[in-house]
């Protein structure tokens, strides 16, 4: 039992004297790393000025600043663990311990997937700020889009935050990226009126309208014969870069 207790004592000790002797190197390092640490967002914009020349995109210049800072603040990692003699210690930890690679593989997938999905949005451009979209099965105006996720708010004022990876793989239609976009409503009217002159006044009514296009021109069609009324289906056309899409 006293061997070993001493055994112990004599481990701690050593650990301690180790500690002791790398204490100015560790010292160093942690130096090295706040200094790292308090430039990367200085230097990399600095470096991301090219970036701001050839692209307008503020999602660009973001994720190209936080790929400079990343790979900055992995360089004083480095640096640090170089300086302290921690360099082994932290290889056999990455290396020895499987377990914390597999978590840490797991953790950094979703945010890499999104971050990769975010640049090709911007580069494709399938939408812009202030554009509707119905992405899978929600719809609603593009507010922000950030290399996490793009934010939606649909018509109830519902803010909605959709990861860009799942984006990316998903069906995204845009329904304001072509100025001329079509509305339609149901008219429906007594099977006791005049079908022909219901259908002639709406198309005036609709033809007034200072909104509506007169090309292509609105169609009035019947629709169906309800149990009550006939139903006419309205189709028009507007502009929607001069009239809210929200308010049809």
């Amino acid at each position: 039992m006293e061997s070993s207790t001493s055994e112990l004592v004599s481990s701690l000790n050593a650990y301690w004297q180790a500690f002791i002797v790398k204490l100015p190197a560790i010292a160093l390092g942690l130096l090295v790393l706040m200094l790292t640490l308090w430039l990367a967002g200085r230097v990399s914009q600095a470096l991301i000025r090219p970036v701001r020349y050839l692209s307008s995109s503020p999602l660009l210049r973001s994720v190209s600043q936080r790929a400079v800072s990343l790979i900055l603040i992995l360089l004083a990692l480095y640096i640090f663990l170089k300086l302290s003699g921690l360099t082994e210690f932290a290889v056999a930890i990455m290396s020895g311990t499987g377990v914390l690679g597999l978590i840490l593989g797991f953790a950094f997938r979703d945010i890499a997937e999104n971050m990769i999905a975010s640049l090709l949005l911007t580069v494709q451009r399938p939408f812009r700020i202030d554009d509707v979209v119905q992405i899978n099965s929600y719809t609603g105006v593009v507010q922000k889009v950030t290399t996490r996720a793009t934010t939606l708010v649909d018509f109830d004022g519902n803010h909605i935050q959709i990861p860009n990876a799942v984006i990316y793989k998903g069906t995204i239609k845009n329904l304001t990226a072509n100025p001329k976009m079509r509305g339609q409503f149901t008219l429906g009217i007594g099977y006791d009126a005049d079908c022909q002159q219901a259908q002639r006044l709406a198309l005036q009514l609709i033809g007034e309208h200072p909104n509506v296009l007169k090309e292509p021109e609105p169609l009035v069609l019947v629709d169906e014969l309800g149990s009550a009324t006939v139903n006419l289906k309205v189709y028009f056309w507007i502009n929607v870069e001069s009239t809210s899409v929200i308010k049809m």
